[in-house]
């Protein structure tokens, strides 16, 4: 061969390489990028759902001591929350859903709370309900930050 035609597929050789490598490169750039973005829509799914159960369980446990007649409507909507966990959250999650559901329906049976018995409660921290529910969802979410890339 003489040289111009090495010198020619050489050129021909370098230029598929280095494109290659720029597709390659782009390509997993993207890739990094749609799973980064897919992270935080989940994350930001959770946070609402999480929030939303949050405050559907503190209306309904404070009505539940407060009344012994259930919140029929409000109760389908928590349940409907906890339905929503069970396809998007953890194990951990959803089982300390499923036990503050629990947890007000017992609380309906019971006799009502006067406001000095609700005080009580607030004061020893027997009122917090959700504390369990807010650990695992934290668990949660810090899990999802680690396996993010």
């Amino acid at each position: 061969m003489d040289a111009s035609a090495i010198s020619a597929i050489a050129a021909l050789v370098g230029a598929t390489v280095g494109g290659l490598t720029s597709v390659s490169a782009t390509w997993l750039t993207q890739k990094f990028q749609i799973r980064a973005q897919w992270l935080m829509q989940e994350r930001s799914r959770r946070q609402d759902l999480y929030r939303d159960f949050i405050e559907d369980a503190s209306k309904c446990y404070i009505d539940a001591l407060q009344h012994d007649k259930a919140d029929i409507p409000s109760l389908v909507s928590l349940y409907a929350k906890i339905s929503r966990m069970r396809v998007l959250s953890s194990h951990g999650v959803l089982e300390s859903a499923e036990q503050i559901a629990r947890k007000i329906l017992d609380t309906y049976l019971e006799p009502d709370k006067s406001f000095i018995e609700l005080r009580d409660m607030a004061n020893s921290g027997s009122i917090d309900l959700l504390r369990d529910f807010s650990d695992a969802c934290r668990a949660e979410f810090a899990a999802l930050g680690v396996h993010q890339f």
